[in-house]
């Protein structure tokens, strides 16, 4: 169930508020990550009412690879959608069995690949070369493996072209049009059973995924026609629903979602093929925000900023497409309580030694003083995970709240942890 706008709007104060009194936080946490468990919970949950029983929701690590996360998602029964050789081994230590993970990199090395057929992972190949190079390691003696070929259904791009990977280009899988060779493909390998497809994340429309799952559905039909039986048993129609990251940026829900895929794609309910889901924003984007702590406060040229202990380390795509990426801001005190009071423009200054590193320029906020918190919302996907190296800084404290319990996810990383990664 969406929470309501009120809890939306009031959930950060409370759960930053509950970690100070708890003492979770200390003068060494300049900014904390922290996410909603129980909403996390309810995501899951809504993806399992609104799809095909059976289906395989499989998140994508991506999005939040914080293990703590990912293993309580699958001890409720999700699956981890793996985009890389470290992520697939970050998928197993979470405790996902190997048939609830999705192996999807697009860049797979043999060793990868020789991996991940013993374990027997349900792996999607990206172009006709890799499976070439699954012949030679003979896929087909692998019984446990579920392997299937990623499509690009060129069903058009969304508004944000970085995040648009279905046009008539795409870096990614074998386009439709060359569908004669998809379906030789299939007929040459009895042991290719699946279609993959992925149309894109934020600024795509409903109307964009329902059409790509359309197209691999007819696709299919027409690789079992050839094969004289039915041959394509899985359909993995990716991720990619947008999230609303404010008024600015309104997005269709879920049940939207779902109602349409199930208008255009009926025998995705009616028929044998199994269903696979690989949603990453929609599932974390909304159940965690950030805090950062307000260090300074500065006035000149008749402009006031407030410099804080995030930036462009976490926030890349805010602070370098301003214009497409907007997070909501909010302010609390040092108690973590709203703050309150008239508002005016504010310029968010990040902590890294470059011009460019602002949250926002010219936001209308409350006012700030040293010790404040500047709290950004809607920060649970792509953020974290995102984390950049600039300037050495340590990755932030990682926190999970569930009631009136507050856990640590992941500790703020040390300064030998620093150095360690430099060698």
């Amino acid at each position: 169930m969406t929470p309501s706008p009120e809890h939306r709007a009031a959930w950060p104060f409370r759960a930053l508020a509950l970690a100070l009194s708890r003492g979770q936080l200390d003068e060494d946490d300049t900014a904390v990550i922290v996410y909603d468990l129980e909403g996390l919970d309810a995501r899951l949950a809504e993806l399992n009412r609104l799809f095909p029983a059976g289906t395989l929701h499989a998140a994508a690590v991506k999005a939040a690879p914080l293990r703590a996360l990912l293993a309580r998602l699958c001890r409720a029964g999700a699956g981890l959608e793996a985009a890389s050789g470290p992520e697939l081994h970050l998928s197993l230590r979470a405790g996902c069995p190997p048939e609830r993970v999705v192996f999807d990199s697009p860049a797979k090395t043999l060793p990868e690949l020789r991996q991940a057929l013993a374990l027997g992972v349900h792996l999607n190949a990206d172009n006709f070369q890799e499976l070439e190079r699954m012949d030679a390691l003979d896929a087909g003696s692998s019984p446990a493996a579920s392997l299937g070929l990623r499509v690009n259904p060129q069903v058009g791009e969304g508004s944000i072209a970085a995040t648009s990977v279905a046009g008539q280009y795409s870096k990614f899988g074998e386009p439709l049009e060359k569908r004669g060779e998809i379906v030789r493909a299939f007929q040459k390998r009895p042991w290719l059973r699946g279609l993959h497809m992925h149309v894109g994340s934020q600024g795509c429309g409903i109307g964009l995924f329902t059409a790509g799952a359309r197209a691999l559905l007819d696709l299919g039909r027409e690789i079992d026609r050839a094969c004289g039986e039915r041959r394509v048993l899985r359909l993995d129609i990716g991720g990619g629903l947008p999230v609303s990251y404010g008024p600015s940026s309104p997005a269709p829900s879920m049940e939207d979602y779902a109602t349409a895929l199930r208008r255009e794609c009926p025998e995705l309910w009616d028929g044998p093929m199994r269903a696979f889901t690989e949603f990453g924003r929609w599932m974390f984007a909304g159940q965690g925000f950030a805090a950062a702590r307000v260090e300074y406060v500065k006035e000149q040229a008749g402009q006031r900023t407030a410099v804080v202990h995030l930036g462009a380390d976490m926030f890349l795509r805010p602070c370098y497409l301003p214009d497409t990426w907007r997070h909501e801001l909010a302010v609390a005190a040092p108690d973590g309580t709203p703050k309150q009071g008239s508002r005016s423009p504010w310029n968010v200054a990040g902590p890294l030694c470059f011009a460019g590193d602002f949250l926002a320029r010219g936001r209308e906020l409350p006012d700030m003083a040293p010790g404040d918190w500047l709290v950004v919302r809607d920060a649970g996907a792509y953020t974290l995970s995102m984390w950049s190296r600039y300037n050495s800084r340590q990755a932030p404290k990682a926190l999970g709240v569930e009631a009136d319990g507050v856990e640590v996810l992941k500790a703020r990383e040390s300064v030998e942890d620093v150095l360690r990664f430099w060698g």
